[in-house]
């Protein structure tokens, strides 16, 4: 593989992992909220 084609596909999986981050600390703050057995609604910042 090229190697503009490695750092093009090294970027990608960089941008992917920072949205699987950010989509895991929005599940884990909307289990922070959960009270008395009930999720309540959580707004994203």
């Amino acid at each position: 593989m090229p190697l503009d084609r490695l750092l093009e596909s090294y970027r990608r999986g960089a941008e992917l992992l920072d949205y699987c981050r950010g989509r895991l600390q929005a599940v884990e703050e909307q289990v922070r909220v959960l009270e008395d057995g009930q999720l309540k609604p959580w707004s994203q910042p």
